[in-house]
């Protein structure tokens, strides 16, 4: 069974920022292996999302969160980037 959700989320890096975004996340349940990652568009862009790693907190509405890794980003359009996003522990969502 896989499950979804697409919304806004604000993702919280390891110095505390707090950059808001759109989220698009799934689940994906592959040989017993429970997982779940997606993709954040940001709303701004700055140096310190640019260098963001492992250990982060996605936030989603009604105080749910997960821990993330950025497994890769990419240029869309002058303006926005495309965050790729791999979840640990349970979906919060």
């Amino acid at each position: 069974m896989t499950t979804t959700y697409s919304g806004p989320a604000k993702l919280i890096l390891v110095d505390g920022a707090c950059i808001s975004g759109m989220a698009s996340l799934t689940t994906n349940q592959r040989g017993g292996i429970n997982g779940w990652g997606g993709t954040f568009r940001p709303d701004q862009i700055t140096t310190e999302l640019r260098s963001a790693g492992e250990g982060l907190q996605l936030e989603l509405p009604y105080d749910r969160a997960g821990t993330v890794d950025v497994t890769g980003m990419r240029k869309l359009l002058a303006t926005q980037l495309l965050m790729s996003l791999t979840g640990q522990g349970p979906a919060p969502f």
